[in-house]
């Protein structure tokens, strides 16, 4: 196994790194890369995608994550087409995060009048968030949309794609803790309503559907 350490590396760096890595390899094996945002974990998957190696990602902590990269014996051809491309080709996924614009989940449903429509239009509108040019840099999550982050949620894959693009998810903890939910959070992290506070104040646009 190599071990590389991209931990504070600015895009494109880790890619490189990770190529480098990949075309010093003798023998096929694995190489196991450091970065500390999602960002990076996306450009190295879609590199590894790219090459048909195996990769798997796994969070450490919420700055820290590991990309595991498994290169066969095709790694000698891509070696001698790695020799010739430049550093060019190590294309980043750029950041679509809106800085300062925060979408707060406060029910499980959208609008008022039938539960079982509203509860249908809130799934679209998560889902429409992942299609926007435009990401919301947080997702403020309390009351009844607690649970939208939490194992059970028809929204949870929506609510993992937009962290993984790098949108901040963010669940009440006293919500979690009233509807026994606190074991079962399933995406982002847990708050506390001085930061929920904190991130409304500071926002330039709150979207609240």
């Amino acid at each position: 196994m190599i071990k590389v350490n991209a931990m504070g590396d600015a895009c494109p760096i880790p890619v490189i790194k990770t190529k480098n890595a990949i075309k010093e390899m003798k023998e096929p094996g694995v190489v196991e890369v450091l970065v500390d945002n999602e960002i990076a974990v996306q450009n190295l998957t879609k590199m590894a995608q790219q090459k048909q190696y195996e990769c798997k990602s796994e969070k450490i902590s919420e700055d820290e994550f590991k990309v595991m990269i498994s290169v066969g014996e095709e790694r000698k051809e891509d070696q001698i087409n790695d020799n010739i491309e430049t550093e060019k080709e190590a294309v980043c996924i750029p950041d679509q995060r809106k800085k300062k614009k925060v979408v707060v989940l406060r029910s499980g449903k959208m609008g008022e009048g039938n539960d079982e429509l509203g509860t249908v239009l809130m799934k679209g509108f998560i889902y429409a968030l992942t299609q926007l040019d435009e990401l919301p840099e947080t997702i403020l999550l309390y009351n009844g949309g607690a649970p939208l982050s939490c194992e059970g949620s028809d929204s949870l894959e929506d609510l993992k794609s937009l962290e993984a693009q790098g949108v901040e998810i963010l669940t009440c903890g006293t919500c979690l803790n009233y509807y026994g939910l606190s074991e079962k959070l399933a995406v982002g992290s847990v708050t506390n309503m001085y930061v929920i506070a904190e991130k409304m104040t500071a926002a330039d646009l709150i979207m609240c559907p």
